[in-house]
């Protein structure tokens, strides 16, 4: 695996780019941190995409910005549920930083996001027909739902005991209408923040089986070749 830091320039805000060993294109994915920015857990995220034969960009939405404003600013776009909040140009233009890279097919990109990052994979996706499939982690819906009509394929993670649970059901039955593929599952027993590996609230029978639902997921629709 070959990772790199991207720098605040080439990217609004940078990033941290993992890419396999073995000489491409292959598929890309956009990885969307949560509240607590980009950090070593996102980065092992993106580590474990480009194990997987994936080149993995994870953006950095804070960086070289004021954190206060820019979250007051994601999280109005959040409440409002708006599909084309702040922050989701910074996605389309990392989404097209990553489709350049000669090791990257750019028609074989989908995107995975946590908490706030879910929501932003959800609303981008219905502006941004370059993605093929999303992976949200429990983020919060657009509003109208029906934006979703628009979407790409869907992969959905959720836990029980917490308010994004309502959101999940949600998508789940807003997708039944559009003939779009999902798959959405709630983990009974599961908190917020299941998925990530350093805090408390990590479960890792959800997270070992969301891993694996986002991995046969996107290998079917992004087309991964080995």
């Amino acid at each position: 695996m070959k990772t790199s830091e991207i720098e605040p320039g080439v990217l609004k805000g940078g990033g941290y780019l993992a890419l396999p060993d073995a000489p491409g294109p292959h598929p890309g994915v956009v990885v969307i941190h949560e509240a607590y920015g980009l950090n070593d857990n996102i980065k092992d995220i993106a580590g474990r995409f480009a194990g997987e034969g994936y080149a993995a960009l994870a953006v950095d939405l804070f960086t070289g910005r004021n954190r206060a404003i820019c979250m007051t600013r994601y999280m109005t776009g959040m409440l409002i549920g708006s599909v084309d909040r702040y922050g989701i140009s910074d996605l389309k233009a990392a989404l097209t930083h990553l489709a350049a890279m000669p090791e990257v097919d750019p028609e074989r990109i989908g995107a995975i996001g946590f908490c706030m990052g879910g929501g932003f994979a959800i609303a981008w996706a219905c502006t941004d027909r370059r993605l093929k499939a999303i992976a949200p982690f429990y983020g919060a819906n657009p509003r109208p739902l029906d934006a979703v009509k628009r979407a790409c394929p869907v992969v959905g993670s959720y836990p029980e005991k917490d308010f994004t649970a309502g959101a999940g059901r949600a998508l789940d039955r807003a997708l039944d209408t559009t003939g779009i593929a999902h798959d959405i599952k709630i983990y009974p027993g599961a908190g917020h923040s299941f998925f990530n590996d350093r805090g408390r609230a990590y479960n890792k029978p959800a997270a070992d089986d969301s891993w694996a639902r986002v991995l046969s997921f996107f290998g079917e629709h992004l087309t991964p070749k080995r």
